[in-house]
This record gives structure tokens, sequence and C-alpha cells, in this order.
């Protein structure tokens, strides 16, 4: 991996597109920094500093870089983004004419794009205006008692939300420069830069109070964590595809040979996404109500607000099973791969064509599935494990939501430093 940037630094086209996409890294860890109009900032970071992790926008502050509880200009980070492109994802497969408009290639998929967008800017100006409702009520961050901003009224809600909006649509603009002009794709590296941002302090939370004993034994641990992911990640089961030799005009096409490839954790990082969304529902819910001699809201305090309860893991390890299905099953269709295959006279060996081979490819994918959804839900529950073991935050870097981004935005990125690497030593052999 190290190899490859260091090649693609020698290589004059790719280290300014390297340049580049740093230069836009550094604007954007910047711009969360840089807090919105309105913001009382020393009341703020007093309130932040003395808070655990375990609040109930604990998942949309990871994917800010911590800048969700600190109410920067980038505050809402690129959560709105994800939760829009998984929303229309989900349509895609119940509404007929985004699922046509998918099918008609680059062209559809750029209006795909555009519904993308509007629904990003939607999302985003209702989460602002939630945040910044938490905000002034003192709900946001847990046991503050100062005022987080300077003056408690609906100009100043207003100018919040449209600056947190407006920076939503700012990350936007910098993941399309990223993927047009940089390498790799825009979004992808933005969040990795979030996640990537909160890793040191959680490290240094550890070492500060359990030793550099525990301190090791963690690091040893999260590169063993680390080597097992990658492992994962690029597993995949290869069904071998054969097509039939055909005669089109006085040409002849097929006879060649491919295959599928079914990787092991097929749904990537959504299920645990959908998850953690889920489970901060109830929680959200009792934030918002104030009566705290209810039943239900004490029940939900007692089991749901913190992940170290072992209900709560369950429940947690339970839904992301089932999202893996779930996700798995709308975004991989067997019968459409079959009548492909069949349209294009290709086949499975020893298999026939059609229903079997729509059958045998939801067996395969049943059997792998089942592996990659343990994976996902063990993965996701080493920090919460390690919530009792050393008492750390629940954005404990060696695992869950952190480690699965990291890991997964590397080896696309390094992927596709390598595939220019090699379509420009391929041209300086032709040359």
């Amino acid at each position: 991996m190290l190899g490859a940037f260091v090649n693609a630094f020698r290589t004059p086209d790719l280290r300014k597109k390297l340049l580049f996409v740093l230069f836009i890294v550094a604007i954007f860890r910047l711009g969360s920094q840089v807090p919105a109009p309105g913001v009382h900032v020393a009341n703020v970071q007093e309130c932040f500093n003395s808070i655990e992790d375990g609040s109930i926008y604990g998942l949309i502050n990871l994917f800010s870089g911590g800048a969700l509880l600190q109410l920067t200009i980038f505050a809402l980070g690129v959560m709105p983004y994800i939760t829009a492109s998984i929303i229309l994802q989900l349509l895609v497969v119940v509404i007929p004419r985004l699922e046509a408009l998918k099918k008609e290639g680059q062209s559809g998929q750029a209006k795909i794009t555009q519904y993308t967008r509007y629904l990003t800017l939607a999302l985003a100006v209702l989460q602002a205006t939630g945040i910044v409702a938490l905000a002034r009520t003192g709900n946001l961050l847990p046991n503050c008692n100062r005022d987080l901003l300077y003056r408690d009224s609906w100009q100043t809600a207003a100018l919040m939300v449209i600056t947190m909006t407006a920076g939503t649509a700012i990350i936007m603009w910098f993941g399309e420069l990223i993927t047009e002009k940089g390498i790799g794709n825009g979004m992808s590296i933005l969040i990795f830069t979030q996640v990537v941002a909160t890793f040191p302090a959680s490290l240094w939370a550890v070492q500060q109070s359990e030793g550099p004993w525990v301190f090791g034994s963690v690091i040893l641990i999260g590169l063993i964590v680390m080597a097992a992911v990658v492992f994962i990640e690029q597993a995949q089961r290869r069904i071998p595809v054969q097509y039939a030799r055909r005669m089109v005009g006085r040409k002849m096409f097929g006879g060649s040979s491919t295959y599928v490839p079914l990787k092991v954790n097929q749904a990537g990082i959504i299920p645990v996404i959908f998850a953690s969304s889920l489970l901060y529902l109830p929680t959200m819910a009792v934030q918002f109500n104030q009566d705290s001699q209810s039943q239900w809201v004490q029940w939900i305090s007692t089991y749901f607000v913190r992940g170290d309860h072992p209900l709560y893991m369950i429940a947690y390890f339970l839904l992301i099973i089932f999202f893996t299905y779930f996700y798995v099953a709308i975004n991989f269709n067997p019968q459409e791969v079959a009548d492909n295959m069949k349209k294009y006279g290709g086949f499975i060996p020893g298999i026939r064509a059609g229903k079997p081979t729509e059958e045998y490819l939801s067996y395969v994918l049943s059997r792998i599935t089942f592996p990659g959804a343990l994976y996902l839900g063990l993965i996701s529950l080493i920090p919460l494990v390690a919530l009792i073991l050393v008492n750390a935050n629940q954005n404990f870097p060696f695992g869950g939501t952190s480690i699965l981004i990291m890991v997964g935005v590397a080896l696309d990125t390094v992927k596709q430093i390598e595939s220019q690497l090699q379509q420009r030593n391929y041209e300086g052999f032709l040359r």
C-alpha cells in the first residue's frame, strides 16, 4: 500500500491529483473546526470535554469527525448524504421509474444523483433543525447547564440551520471535486477523513485512563482486527461462467470464460448504519421526553442509552444480521443475473440456464451471507465490549463502524491508484 503511494507521487499527473485531494481534505477539516454563527464556543467546548461519547448522536458525531457536538459549520458532516443515498438505493427497488432510470446507464444515474442531492439538502434541513432545537433547550450535550448559544432567538436558530445546510451542500461539492479531479470516490474519502480525525483522541483516551500496558494491548489487538478485516473484505466466492460461441453476421462471438464475484461482505457497512440508526430512535425519544418518572422512559434509559448492557448488544447484533440479509436481497438479484447470462449465451458449468441458475446463485449467496453477517456483527461489538473491559468510549477506534470505513476506503483508493499506475506503465511500454 505504501509503495503504491510512493510510486504515485513519482508520477507528475498522479502527484497533482493526490495533492489536490489533500488540499480539499485540509479545507474540509478546517471547516469542521469553525463554529456556526451564534454559538457560545467557550461553553460548548467546556461541556464537550466533560461528556462521554455515548450520546444519542454518537454515530452522526463519528461521521462528522467530532464536529456535530461542537456545532461547527460542517456539523452535519456526510451523514445526510449517506442517509439520502441509502434511501434512494431502497427506492430504486420499490419505484419502477427509478429502476428504469438505473437501467438507462450514465444518463439515468446522473438523474438519480440529482435526486440524491435534493434529498440530502432536505434531510440536512431536518437534522439541522433538530440539532439547533436541542442546543436551544440544552439537551444536546448531556449534563450541561450552560447556554450553548449567545442569544436564544428564532433568528439565531434560523441562521444556524441555514449555515449547517449550506455546509452540507459544500461537503457534497467537495466530494464531487475529489471524484472528478482527484483519485478515488470523493464522499468515501471525506468519510474516511472524518473517521480518522477521531482516531488519535480515542487512542489517547485509552492511554490516559488505562496506562501504557493496556494501550499497547489495544494497539496489538487493533492490528490483528485490521488484518482480519482486510482479509474478509477481500474474500469472495467466484462462480465460473462460460459463454458459448455464436455467429453474429460474419463474426464469431463468445467462447470465453469469466466468473461472477460474490463477496463475503456483500452488504458493506450499510447494515451497521441501519442497525445503529434504528437503536438511536428510542433513545432520541427519551431525550425529547422530560418525564423521567415514566416507566418506558426508565426502561429505555436502563437498557438502550449506553452500549454496555447485554440486551443492547444482543439487539444490535441481531439487527445487523437481519439488515445484512435484507440489504443483500435488494441489492443482488439472482433472477436478473441469471436472465442476463442466458440472454448472452452464458452458463455455469454443470448448471442449466434459467431457473436452475437462479436457484444456484440464491443458494450460494445465502451460504456466504451468513458468515458475512456474523463478521459484521462481531466487528461492530468490539467497541461495545471495549466499553466494559477498558472503559473506552463507544467510538473505540479498532472496531465497529470506524475500522470498516477506514479499511474499505483505503483498499478501494489503493486499487484505483494501482490501476492508474498500471495504465501509465502500459502506455509507456506502447510508446
